[in-house]
């Protein structure tokens, strides 16, 4: 197995993003996460911008390991889609212009009937993005853990090859349910980006929750060597919703990570 590769995600500092860079370095992390919508804005940081982001990073010693897109719905609603996808390609170039080939983001609903409406938006709009995705060096990555990973096997089975990739966060599969090794088996050689995250079931509760890395039912050396064997030699960005005391917390999942 290759020497892992250890992202921080930024939000889950809560820090301003020059000062969220430093700590990340300090707590020995190789590369960030940056969120478009709320650390950097594409649409308005332009090239010179663009050029200071890269001087900080080169500074700290960082790469990107991702670049985070979320959108208010997902791509298989009409409502104001063209709009979604245009911004969607934007965070897609910026992504490539700071070293990053990964775009995280849900893709949406995943429909039930291949024949709805749609399900035909659906894979409509992600062809499209995995076309520009392949001209502009960037790829979409579709979040795990919303939707049964059977259904998200089945959306990248009808597009065409190299259109999307998968963002793995066996934290969000375990909070709905689902079982992360075998999800790890089945989208392994979909997986651009890692999401380092867990969770725990509770029996009086719809939902799991989030706990620190290594301290919940994800078993992270497992499907760290199932992804491994399918291929994967990408960043495990360490990412920490919940948690009051974050940098701690995301200093001994760096810890965590270094010991497997």
């Amino acid at each position: 197995m290759a020497q892992i590769r250890i992202g921080i995600h930024l939000a889950s500092l809560g820090q301003p993003f020059k000062s969220g860079l430093v700590t990340a370095a300090r707590l020995g992390a190789d590369a960030v996460e940056i969120d478009a919508r709320h650390d950097v804005r594409p649409a308005e940081i332009g090239q010179t911008g663009t050029r200071q982001l890269k001087k900080y990073l080169d500074d700290y010693r960082l790469r990107v390991s991702a670049v985070e897109f979320r959108t208010r719905r997902g791509y298989q609603i009409e409502e104001e889609l063209d709009r979604r996808i245009d911004a969607t390609k934007q965070a897609m170039s910026f992504a490539y212009a700071i070293g990053a080939t990964a775009v995280v983001n849900s893709v949406g609903k995943i429909p039930s009937d291949e024949t709805s409406q749609e399900w035909q938006v659906l894979v409509e709009s992600l062809t499209d993005l995995g076309r520009f995705g392949q001209r502009c060096g960037a790829m979409l990555a579709a979040d795990t853990g919303f939707d049964d990973p059977a259904s998200l096997v089945r959306l990248l089975n009808a597009l065409p090859p190299g259109t999307l990739g998968v963002n793995f966060s066996p934290g969000d599969l375990i909070m709905h349910g689902f079982p992360t090794l075998d999800a790890a088996e089945a989208l392994g050689t979909h997986v651009i980006h890692v999401h380092a995250k867990d969770g725990i079931r509770e029996r009086t509760a719809v939902r799991g929750r989030e706990v620190p890395l290594g301290q919940g039912s994800a078993n992270i050396p497992e499907i760290m060597a199932a992804l491994d064997d399918r291929g994967y030699r990408g960043y495990w960005t360490i990412q920490c919703d919940s948690s009051e005391n974050r940098e701690k917390h995301l200093e001994q999942a760096v810890q965590f990570l270094r010991a497997i």
